[in-house]
C-alpha cells in the first residue's frame, strides 16, 4: 500500500506503515500500537472478548485507567455518586487483571484521565496509532502520533487482533500563523477555528496543525489543541513531533530506554509532512488576531471572543432552529454583553485543560484574589501526578485559599454520567471541551473557555477577561 514516489504528509507517512491490508473502497486493515479502555467501557470490551472465547493479541500493548465514574471526592475508593458506579469499577479492575493488562487502579499513584496519563507515562509516543473508546483520544495525536476514538466493538476487534477496519480519512491542514497575544492559549485557537469553520468543519478529514503559532505552543498546549479536533468533527487531530516533543517524552516510564531511544528518535525526526505535500483542505487563520474566546451557546461553534456579545443570527453560523434553541436553553438574548452574565459555578478540569500548566496559570490569576461570594468553584487535577506536582509547588494552597474545591484526578463534572453535577440552570464556566445541552448536569448552561477565563469569571463573578482583572 506503499505509494508511489511523491512527497507525503505525516498522515501518509503513518497510515502507509500501518496499513496491512487494503480492503477496497478507500478501507483498510490497520495495525493497533497501543489500546487504552477506561472503567465506563473497559469491562464490556474486555467481557465481552472472553465471553466469545478469545484472547487479547497482546497484553503488554493495552492499558486501562479508571477517570470516567470513579468520584474525585477526597478520600473516594470504588464507590461512586453515580448509580450502579461500583459495577463499572470492580468489574472493570477483575476483568483487566484477568486479562494481564496494565492498571491504573483507583488508588493507583499513575491513576488519571486516560489522556492525561497516557502522554506523562510514555505511553502514546510519535508514529504510533492509538485508540480508546473515547471521543477524544484526538487529544494524544498532539505527540505525533495518530489517535481516534472507537467503540466498545471495535476495541473487542482491536484487543483481539491488534487491528482495525477502517476507512481512510481525507487530510487538511490547518495553520495558525503569527505571535498568539498575551493571554491567548490553545483553548483559544480551538475555539476560533470551529467557530469560524463550524463543528462539522472537518467531517471526514484527519486534521495535522501547524504553523508558527503551533510550532511555539509547549507540549501540554499541543494536547489542549488536538484534544478539540473531535468538536470539529475531525477523525483526529495531530502536529508534527519537534525537539519540545522528545524532550517532552525523554525518560517516561513507557518511552523507549537506552539504545533503543536513539533508535527511537532517529526514526521520529522523519515524521512531517513534506514539503511540496499536498493537503485535501488547507485552512490559515491568524493568531495574532485573536482574544480569549467563550461560548455562548450550546455547541462549541457557538464561540466569540469574551470582549465579544451574543451574536445576531445572521452571525451566529448556524440555523435558525439551532440558534433559537440555543438561545432558549442558554436564557440568552441577542446583543447581551458576555461579561454581562452572572455565573453560579466554576470548573477547572477535564482532558482539555487539567495538566500542570493549566494549573499553574489559573493559580496565577487566583493569587490573591478570592472567589466571588455565591460561586461555587471546583479545580480538578488531571492526573495524580499533577496533583502531586502542584501540591509541591503550593497550587493547591492557591486554589483553596481563593475559594476552589480541590479534588483528586479524574474525569469529574466535565460531564454528567448520573452522579455529581451542577445545579439545573446554574450557569457554569468551565475549561472543558463540551458545551452540549445538560452536558455538566440536567440543564445546566456551560461556558466553555481557558483556565485563565474561567479563574477570572470565578473572582468576577460573571464571565471576565482574565487580562482586564483589577489589581
Amino acid at each position: 500500500m506503499r505509494p508511489v514516489d511523491r512527497p507525503l504528509t505525516l498522515f501518509d507517512k503513518i497510515w502507509n506503515t500501518h496499513a496491512v491490508r487494503d480492503l477496497g473502497n478507500g478501507v483498510a486493515l490497520v495495525a493497533i500500537d497501543r489500546i487504552f479502555l477506561h472503567e465506563r467501557t473497559g469491562s464490556i470490551a474486555l467481557k465481552s472478548l472472553r465471553e466469545s472465547g478469545r484472547r487479547l493479541a497482546d497484553p503488554s500493548r493495552v492499558f486501562c485507567t479508571m477517570d470516567h465514574i470513579v468520584d474525585t471526592l477526597p478520600g473516594r475508593g470504588d464507590d461512586t455518586r453515580m448509580p450502579g458506579g461500583r459495577a463499572f469499577i470492580v468489574e472493570t479492575r477483575e476483568a483487566a487483571r484477568e486479562a494481564g493488562i496494565h492498571l491504573f487502579d483507583v488508588r493507583d499513584p499513575d491513576q488519571g484521565i486516560v489522556h492525561v496519563i497516557s502522554p506523562e507515562l510514555g505511553i502514546v509516543l510519535p508514529g504510533a496509532t492509538v485508540v480508546c473508546p473515547d471521543s477524544h483520544t484526538c487529544t494524544q495525536g498532539a505527540m505525533g502520533a495518530l489517535a481516534w476514538g472507537i467503540g466498545s466493538t471495535e476495541a473487542e476487534h482491536a484487543l483481539a487482533t491488534g487491528t482495525l477496519r477502517v476507512t481512510r480519512p481525507k487530510t487538511m491542514r490547518v495553520s495558525f500563523t503569527g505571535k498568539l497575544p498575551a493571554g491567548v492559549t490553545a483553548k483559544d485557537l480551538s475555539l476560533a477555528l470551529i467557530s469560524r469553520h463550524g463543528s462539522a468543519g472537518g467531517n471526514g478529514y484527519a486534521v495535522e496543525y501547524a504553523g508558527e503559532a503551533v510550532t511555539a505552543l509547549d507540549v501540554e498546549a499541543r494536547l489542549t489543541l488536538c484534544n478539540m479536533a473531535t468538536e470539529f468533527s475531525a477523525m483526529t487531530g495531530f502536529i508534527a513531533p519537534d525537539d519540545r516533543t522528545f524532550a517532552y517524552l525523554e525518560g517516561r516510564r513507557f518511552a523507549p530506554q537506552g539504545p533503543l531511544w536513539e533508535r527511537a528518535l532517529a526514526a521520529w525526526r522523519a515524521l512531517h509532512s513534506d514539503d511540496d505535500a499536498a493537503f485535501d483542505r488547507e485552512i490559515e487563520i491568524d493568531a495574532g488576531g485573536l482574544e480569549p474566546m467563550v461560548t455562548w451557546g450550546t455547541s462549541p461553534q457557538h464561540a466569540t471572543g469574551v470582549s465579544g456579545r451574543v451574536p445576531d443570527l445572521a452571525d451566529s453560523g448556524t440555523s435558525r432552529e439551532a440558534y433559537e434553541r440555543a438561545l432558549a436553553y442558554m436564557d440568552l438574548t441577542p446583543g447581551v454583553p458576555l461579561h454581562s452574565l452572572e455565573i453560579g459555578a466554576a470548573f477547572i478540569g477535564s482532558c482539555t485543560n487539567s495538566r500542570i500548566s493549566d494549573l499553574r496559570r489559573a493559580a496565577a490569576v487566583l493569587r490573591g484574589r478570592r472567589v466571588a461570594p455565591g460561586v461555587r468553584a471546583i479545580c480538578v487535577p488531571g492526573s495524580m501526578s499533577v496533583k502531586r506536582q502542584a501540591e509541591a509547588e503550593g497550587l493547591d494552597r492557591v486554589f483553596r485559599e481563593a475559594g476552589f474545591e480541590w479534588r483528586e484526578s479524574g474525569c469529574s463534572m466535565c460531564f454528567y454520567a448520573g452522579g455529581e453535577s451542577f445545579g439545573a440552570r446554574e450557569r457554569v464556566i468551565s475549561s472543558t471541551n463540551r458545551n452540549f445541552e445538560s452536558r455538566q448536569g440536567p440543564e445546566t448552561r456551560t461556558h466553555i473557555a481557558s483556565p485563565e477565563t474561567v479563574a477570572a469569571s470565578a473572582v468576577a463573578g460573571h464571565i471576565a477577561d482574565a487580562r482586564l482583572l483589577p489589581g
